[in-house]
């Protein structure tokens, strides 16, 4: 049994578990669950007070005939909705920490939002990474920029058996984290190949801080001014690393909005003879895979050796067809 000294904290916790604007408890009901759960007897009277203490404390609690229920919280369910579709189609996070983040955004208002995201419980089903460390791969890299220090990592690839294996070792010096695709890049400078590079932050283990400095990024070549962030949402679709180069292409009408979708407003349309013409500022290695994507509504004009490449990739192919 509990002292009834807790009895204002057990009120406040019963309306955040119990109401909503949909669900509201009378003082009785509220005596009740104090009883049941918490083995505290309290008078209704004592339940009306401690209403009225919450309210003078800056909880905003309504009342009608129906009873009375917490009418506003840190997040509303339209928020936390949008925060757990954000959990579950990030791909850089586990399924046991997905389900774990899912559980503790739940926490943040009452048992009634439970059954409005039924899609929480396939988390399994999404495509997550099977690497753990991802949070302390996160805590490590912020910690490296944070203190100005290189950071050493094994980056691993997938092989035939679905699993991760070690491709190689790196140092590098890094300068931010980037959200792309679904999933988070360490952005830096690799030390050794003297070029910036991506990496997935889910395919890095092993890492740690290093003693030696990172190389400040305004000392490197095309960095002068610093990150330009527009620049690289629309010249790395898929993060690749090749100096950005001017794309120009032409597509159907009808994926306009996939353009843009990928590029942003990076992409200069205009209509001509019933297609687009698009040019964009972009990683030739990056939209080569794009166009191929794209193939049945994209035809790239320039440059002529992205559109020398891209024909030899649909040459193999139609080889490998039988054409």
């Amino acid at each position: 049994m509990e002292t009834k000294k807790l009895a204002l904290l057990r009120v406040l916790q019963i309306l955040e578990h119990y109401t909503d604007a949909d669900h509201h408890l009378k003082q009785e009901e509220i005596v009740d669950i104090l009883e049941h759960e918490y083995g505290m007897v309290v008078e209704r009277k004592a339940v009306g007070r401690n209403l009225a203490l919450l309210r003078e404390a800056g909880y905003d609690i309504a009342s009608d005939r129906r009873g009375s229920w917490l009418a506003s919280r840190l997040f509303d369910d339209a928020e936390l909705r949008m925060l757990i579709d954000g959990v579950l189609s990030a791909r850089h996070v586990t399924v046991k920490y997905s389900r774990d983040l899912i559980d503790r955004l739940c926490s943040l208002t009452g048992r009634n939002f439970r059954s409005h995201v039924k899609h929480v419980y396939s988390v399994g089903d999404w495509d997550k990474t099977e690497n753990k460390s991802v949070f302390y791969n996160v805590a490590t890299v912020d910690e490296g920029i944070e203190k100005g220090v290189r950071l050493t990592f094994d980056y691993n690839k997938y092989g035939a058996d679905g699993r991760l294996h070690k491709s190689a070792s790196h140092e590098v010096s890094p300068y931010q984290m980037l959200l792309k695709n679904r999933h988070y890049y360490l952005m830096a400078y690799n030390e050794k190949w003297h070029d910036m590079g991506y990496y997935r932050l889910d395919r890095i283990t092993n890492i740690e801080l290093s003693e030696a400095k990172l190389t400040p990024l305004r000392s490197l070549p095309g960095y002068e001014k610093g990150i330009d962030y527009k620049e690289i949402a629309t010249a790395l679709p898929y993060m690749f690393n090749d100096k950005p180069e001017i794309v120009v292409f032409y597509a159907d009408e009808g994926v306009a909005d996939d353009i843009v979708d990928w590029f942003g407003n990076g992409a200069r349309m205009e209509k001509e003879e019933g297609r687009l013409k698009v040019s964009v500022k972009a990683s030739p290695l990056a939209m080569e895979y794009w166009a191929m994507q794209y193939l049945n509504a994209v035809e790239v004009k320039s440059p002529e050796k992205l559109r020398a490449k891209i024909k030899e990739n649909l040459r193999r192919a139609a080889v490998k067809y039988g054409e």
